[in-house]
């Protein structure tokens, strides 16, 4: 995936000056985003975006800034409007527009929810009040887990890895409410701050919820004892990337040998799971470690910990006072000093309840036919370029190559947004209360993935939403995803944009990274139908892997900030993919009239204003809040690293700028990662 977190970045423009025989589109962004103070071989990063970060600092809502955020923004006002006039249309029941309008409307009135406070959630609390024993636990977990409140572990439907024709019930690890394992066990002094203010928070909620205070002060510490239990037991990110290690299948008979004290039978009927004689169990020693926590841990505990969690998850469904506690919490994680407007804050829940349903209107307005062709071109010029890469590749053998390009022959392509769209007619949304609007959002949410099981799988559907910032890669599928959000340069029209800034946007950041995601470590292990199988030679996969191990080794000496190094084996996969996306774009690029007749723009040769299109990508900056935890929980690099690693490796790039030797930015041609 080429970005996971909505929170990145925004713009803003200038008026370039009009150079002697040179054709200057309106305020040239890549040229105006530059600083130039700084020597491109000491920071390439800071040279192509320094000048834009000096003038635009992090709003106190955010705890990162820089071009996403302004698509984000651009696309928040759109969505807002629809939804305003969603919400006084007077539509019809069941429409997108009744649903959007009255899914708006309630969660804007804050008067209401102040006056209803945990009455929508009454009814769990009760059955979470009522549990007496372990069997009671579970099922009472199985339920809250169908509206939104996941505890003990993780459970989800998705495409078997071994057969893709298959939807398959897997089982992972889970639990914990820090953001990753290492949380629980860092020592350093902000670490030790975040798990304080976690148990501060926990106390919090819980007494608001109407507990004394001391009891639940002491209920937090137990709390965090439990989850530092389950963290013990679970794998650390980097040991989560290997499909093999994580795919255990089990017949659901044996599910019990694994954990007894959970009533499998019990808990997957709750579930509503049916169809299946096997599930998929990522960590079985996580499992087995739960089964013992189950009778370790005391019932009182196990309660505290579902009411906690179950009030936390639907805080910004609540009264202010607890969207407030969780924000308070998680700006040690962002670095936001502010919270959102409550307006922006409902487009994000409305997205994540039905964000395809606001799609749908979305692209009849902001998305036309000569974008989404101009990206689907791209696509086979930049799947020619990798094809054409291969070829050339002298480490691999005749077999591999043959099969690697029957696979990129056989990657499918959506562009823009999908040809056939969710059905939302049973999703029942009014105007009864935030809360239960979401609820009800849940529920549909997971009976439309359980009612997967046993059918065929779906190959036309898509996992994200078309105004998205992001794109993505599914290997069960073997498909590159690409939504429109992902190609918006804020303030321009598509067709004001040139080749080179698009090829390095769009081309090599997006469309060339998600095809080599089918190419990186994890998603070459994936055959041409999306099946987990062996496709390599094994003297192939022993040069693929010494050769990523350089790359490993690149990304493992870089620290972001001081303590926090970059995980080279967690973020391997990102990594080889921007590196990948880059040598695929410039590929593409040479092919273009643009690159051909080599006149510049703005000063800018074709090749420069390719590398600065890619750096645009990743314009902005952050937090050191964010940054910390992003280096512990992101299998992505931070932006700059995503800039500046992956181009000290690019031949192209010593040729298009003068980078010194010696220099930061400089790498001995023997030290350069050479994949794809």
């Amino acid at each position: 995936m080429k970005r996971i977190s909505p929170v990145l970045l925004a713009l803003s423009f200038l008026t370039a000056c009009n150079q002697q025989n040179e054709v200057v589109p309106k305020g040239d962004i890549l040229a105006q985003n530059r600083d130039t103070t700084v020597d491109p071989s000491q920071d390439f990063f800071m040279y192509a975006n320094g000048g834009w970060v000096k003038k635009n600092p992090i709003p106190p809502a955010y705890g990162s800034w820089g071009i996403g955020n302004l698509v984000i923004e651009e696309n928040l006002k759109r969505l807002r409007d629809i939804s305003e006039k969603a919400a006084e249309a007077k539509a019809a029941k069941g429409s997108a527009e009744q649903k959007i309008g009255d899914y708006w409307a309630t969660a804007m009135d804050s008067s209401k929810i102040e006056q209803q406070g945990l009455k929508p959630l009454q009814p769990y609390l009760d059955k979470i009040a009522a549990i007496k024993d372990v069997p009671s636990l579970v099922a009472t977990v199985a339920e809250l887990k169908s509206i939104g409140s996941s505890t003990l572990f993780s459970d989800y439907i998705t495409q078997d890895d071994k057969n893709s024709d298959v939807m398959a019930y897997k089982l992972m690890q889970g639990g914990i409410g820090l953001p990753e394992r290492e949380y629980y066990f860092k020592t350093d002094s902000a670490t030790v701050a975040i798990r304080s203010a976690y148990t501060n928070y926990i106390t919090r909620i819980l007494t608001l919820s109407g507990e004394d205070s001391t009891k639940a002060a002491k209920d937090a510490q137990d709390i965090l004892a439990l989850e530092t239990t389950l963290a013990k037991s679970s794998r650390k990110l980097e040991d989560l990337r290997d499909p093999y290690k994580n795919y255990n299948k089990m017949a659901i008979a044996d599910l019990g040998k694994m954990s007894s004290n959970i009533n499998w039978t019990q808990f997957l009927s709750i579930s509503g799971v049916k169809n299946i004689d096997s599930a998929i169990v990522g960590q079985p020693e996580f499992f087995k470690a739960l089964n013992t926590v189950l009778t370790t841990t005391s019932i009182e505990v196990w309660k505290s910990d579902l009411r906690f969690n179950l009030i936390s998850d639907f805080s910004g469904s609540l009264p202010d006072a607890y969207g407030q506690a969780s924000f308070n919490f998680s700006k040690l994680l962002s670095g936001a000093k502010e919270r959102l407007p409550r307006w922006k804050r409902v487009i994000r829940a409305e997205e994540a309840s039905m964000g395809e349903l606001l799609g749908k209107l979305y692209v009849k307005e902001f998305f036309n036919e000569t974008a989404k062709k101009r990206y689907s071109d791209m696509v086979e010029a930049i799947r020619g370029a990798l094809k054409d890469r291969i070829s050339q590749l002298e480490w691999m053998s005749d077999s591999t190559k043959q099969k690697a390009y029957t696979k990129l022959a056989a990657m499918k392509k959506k562009v823009g947004y999908p040809d056939k769209w969710k059905d939302f007619s049973a999703m029942e949304i009014g105007r009864e209360s935030f809360v239960q609007n979401s609820i009800n959002a849940n529920l549909w949410w997971h009976h439309f993935y359980i009612n997967k099981l046993g059918k065929p799988v779906d190959r036309d559907e898509w996992d994200m939403n078309p105004q998205e910032y992001n794109a993505y890669y599914n290997p069960s599928n073997n498909e590159i995803v690409l939504p429109a959000g992902i190609f918006t340069v804020p303030g321009y029209r598509d067709e004001e944009l040139d080749d080179a800034l698009v090829y390095g946007y769009g081309g090599a950041s997006t469309i060339g990274h998600e095809i080599t995601h089918g190419f990186d470590d994890q998603g070459r292990q994936y055959d041409e139908k999306g099946n987990l199988k062996s496709w390599w030679t094994k003297g192939d996969e022993e040069k693929f892997n010494k050769r990523a191990d350089v790359m490993v080794k690149q990304f493992n000496a870089y620290e972001p900030v001081k303590g926090y190094t970059i995980n080279g084996k967690a973020t391997l996969g990102e990594n080889i993919a921007d590196l990948g996306g880059i040598l695929l774009g410039i590929e593409a690029f040479k092919n273009t009239e643009q690159y051909k007749k080599g006149e510049k723009i703005a000063g800018l040769t074709p090749m420069q204003r390719f590398f600065l299109g890619y750096s645009l990508g990743w314009l902005g900056h952050i937090r050191d809040e964010q940054l910390r935890n992003r280096l512990l929980t992101d299998v992505h690099s931070p932006g700059k690293y995503r800039v500046n690693g992956p181009f000290v490796d690019v031949d192209e790039f010593y040729s298009a700028f003068p980078i010194k030797q010696g220099t930061p930015m400089y790498r001995a041609d023997s030290l350069r990662v050479r994949i794809w």
